[in-house]
């Protein structure tokens, strides 16, 4: 059941508008999705940029922690072309192990707040993970690192961005993200925030799997 990471967390009663990170949020973490895209990630690292494989780890890990994403650090640091990362690294069979979700499909539809997908892959990655879940329609807009270039979660003008995108206030909506950084700061801004997944967030209530969602804002 959903749990209370304290008991001063934003009301949610008011809000109009969901957004949902993608991978390891929109479904379990335990499904390996996002694993077999961090393979590519790696792949990428090894044999297009020619990093020694034991290296990468701890390069990859240092970009994500320094920038928001792998990504990012490598067009700051080695002017990476942003397509050919993309369409290389979410190139990951996804099919065998993620399923349609008929339970995923009932509770979004029975929330009635829009709903926009906010992440750091691209928008071709978003709509496959949302077909292959069978949830497609429930989502009116995907705001994806295109959108919000040349900034990524977590920083306050990829939210700034995305807020302008989908003509929303930060007061108006929630941030569900698996993503402690990513709740810092919509909860600065001024959103509603849920947590899920294996992280906690101080101050935003917590599920383990986005389907309890609808025991907290029905």
């Amino acid at each position: 059941m959903p749990q209370k990471q304290n008991d001063h967390y934003k009301p949610l009663n008011h809000i109009q508008c969901l957004l949902f990170d993608l991978d390891d949020t929109l479904y379990p973490r335990e499904s390996g999705a996002w694993d077999r895209v961090r393979v590519r990630i790696d792949q990428f690292l090894i044999e297009k940029m020619g990093f020694p494989q034991g290296d990468v780890p701890s390069l990859r890990s240092r970009l994500f922690q320094q920038y928001g994403t792998t990504l990012r650090g490598l067009q700051i640091e080695y002017q990476v072309d942003m397509d050919d990362y993309l369409r290389f690294v979410h190139d990951a069979p996804l099919d065998d192990i993620l399923s349609p979700d008929l339970e995923l499909d009932q509770v979004l539809h029975a929330l009635p707040q829009r709903k926009v997908i906010f992440t750091n892959a691209y928008a071709p990655h978003a709509n496959r993970v949302m077909a292959i879940l069978g949830v497609q329609d429930h989502f009116d807009q995907v705001v994806d690192i295109y959108t919000i270039y040349p900034y990524c979660k977590p920083e306050v003008e990829a939210f700034n961005k995305c807020l302008a995108f989908i003509n929303e206030i930060p007061d108006n909506c929630l941030l569900i993200d698996d993503n402690p950084n990513n709740l810092d700061t919509a909860q600065a801004l001024g959103m509603g925030t849920i947590s899920v997944g294996i992280h906690h967030h101080n101050g935003s209530p917590h599920i383990t799997d986005i389907k309890q969602l609808i025991h907290l804002l029905r």
